[in-house]
């Protein structure tokens, strides 16, 4: 066992969007703190290294989903894995994190010491096997939402008679040749509309299968806007006036569907409908759900249309009998044909990257503990978990809550305190998960292992841009729920 025997001032576990962009906030704001990042993949991009199914992208504008402290100047308005990937290797470098991030490392424990008022963390190099042990004064963690080693696929019943392929995004055969090939795309939301378009002109055909429609939005892949003002203005403001554009747009989206969801629904529909003409039938795009029960699917420049009109990509909407030996039988009876099916069924939800929480040795199940300002966790000294936004891009709550860190530990320096918890009050506690919200099967099928929140602030969780910028960029510190010493 090797022991990393000085204590980190902060560790930060995840070195991907979340992870690289809070390290930078605190090492801009605290050159003098010890920072050190793991990261289980052998480069940094978490996410964006993880994917590399033929299309991968982004499903948020790029000005809003970057930095807002390192501007993202293509005007390409969502961008792909590989681009995303290298945008977060270049952040790392410039602020000089690359050399301080421990890679091939899994974590596997941590434990909070109050005697000695540290982290112990215990990780694992998966090419060694050999156990790595950190300690810390501040645990960060950015590890996401899912588990990384498999995304979620159901049996599908007679699926050993299938002669072909059955892939899962998430573990993409890097030299899976599909030209030329029939091709099944199980499942209705981000993955498979992006797969659709991106896979069509290689394949003999490609069709996308759906129990049930999902809302898809297409949104134009240039921004003239900034286009034309980056004529005459430095890239940077043409980026700021971006951001602040499309946060606005976005959220006027989800406000308006969720207030007025019959008039919002009529018009999502319509947008559809136009794109897609007579020839289409709009029941594969009129789901059963009103609009923002589920995440909106964005389609660049209308591209899963004109894969569709091109007559080299298909849509069912349908439910699965059996496999087959050639593909798909349908229970309406209808036998779609493959050589290749892809599993778009979704992700396995995991929190902390499976890393299993204690205090003083007592464990601390995070679905057991409610959450504080979105961030820091109930019972639990000096833990932060840093988890995006489910109805905005993910890294605008990653943002704020880096630049709210810096600010407890401004605060926890001139109080002199070196260790902050939140504590509930009686009554406060409510059994609802953070994202119970969101209909989507992979939240329902995860929402027992969220953590909890309350009924008011600052335990409930508001997943509002506006409010949480107020509450965590404005409001004070120090409150009765936050315990320090």
């Amino acid at each position: 066992m090797q022991t990393i025997t000085k204590p980190l001032d902060v560790l930060i576990i995840g070195a991907g969007l979340s992870g690289v962009g809070t390290a930078c906030h605190i090492a801009r704001e605290f050159p003098n703190k010890t920072i050190a990042l793991i990261e289980r993949r052998k480069t940094l991009g978490g996410t964006w290294d993880l994917f590399r199914y033929p299309g991968i992208r982004s499903d948020s504008d790029m000005a809003s989903f970057g930095y807002g402290f390192k501007p993202w100047l293509s005007s390409k308005v969502l961008a792909d894995g590989p681009a995303i990937r290298d945008y977060v290797i270049e952040t790392a470098k410039e602020f000089k994190l690359y050399e301080k991030t421990h890679f091939g490392l899994q974590t596997q424990t941590a434990n909070w010491s109050s005697e000695d008022k540290l982290w112990t963390l215990v990780t694992r190099n998966e090419d060694s096997g050999e156990e790595q042990v950190f300690t810390c004064r501040y645990l960060i963690s950015c590890t996401g939402y899912f588990n990384h080693d498999y995304g979620y696929r159901p049996e599908f019943p007679g699926e050993e008679n299938f002669k072909g392929q059955i892939i899962h995004p998430q573990q993409w055969p890097e030299d899976l040749d599909y030209s030329n090939k029939r091709v099944v795309v199980i499942g209705s939301g981000a993955t498979a509309v992006t797969l659709l378009p991106a896979m069509a002109e290689k394949v003999s055909h490609i069709t996308m299968l759906q129990r049930s429609p999902s809302y898809v939005f297409a949104l134009p892949n240039k921004d003239k806007v900034s286009d034309a003002l980056g004529k005459f203005l430095p890239g940077s403001v043409v980026f700021k006036l971006a951001r602040g554009r499309n946060i606005a747009i976005q959220r006027a989206l989800y406000i308006s569907c969720r207030r007025w969801p019959n008039a919002m629904r009529k018009f999502l529909l319509s947008q559809v409908e136009k794109q897609i003409g007579p020839d289409i039938d709009m029941r594969h795009f009129t789901p059963k759900y009103m609009p923002w029960d589920e995440r909106l699917c964005v389609v660049p420049d209308g591209d899963l249309f004109k894969a569709l009109l091109s007559g080299k990509a298909s849509i069912e909407t349908d439910h699965i009998d059996r496999f087959t030996e050639k593909g798909i039988l349908l229970k309406s009876g209808k036998e779609l044909e493959a050589d290749i099916i892809i599993s778009a069924t979704g992700l396995t939800l995991q929190m902390l990257g499976g890393m299993a929480i204690s205090v003083d040795g007592e464990a601390r199940p995070l679905n057991e503990q409610m959450v504080y300002k979105g961030l820091l966790i109930e019972n639990i000294p000096n833990l932060a978990w840093v988890f995006g936004y489910t109805n905005a891009p993910w890294t605008l709550k990653a943002d704020l809550a880096g630049r709210y860190l810096c600010r407890l530990f401004k605060h926890m320096e001139a109080e002199d305190k070196t260790v902050a918890m939140p504590v509930s009050a009686p009554g406060i506690a409510l059994d609802v998960g953070i994202v119970d919200s969101l209909q989507s099967g992979y939240v329902q099928r995860a929402k027992d292992i969220m953590p909890r929140q309350g009924k008011q602030a600052p335990w409930q969780v508001t997943m509002h841009y506006g409010k949480d910028k107020a509450m965590l960029l404005k409001d004070a510190v120090a409150d009765e729920a936050l315990r320090m010493h």
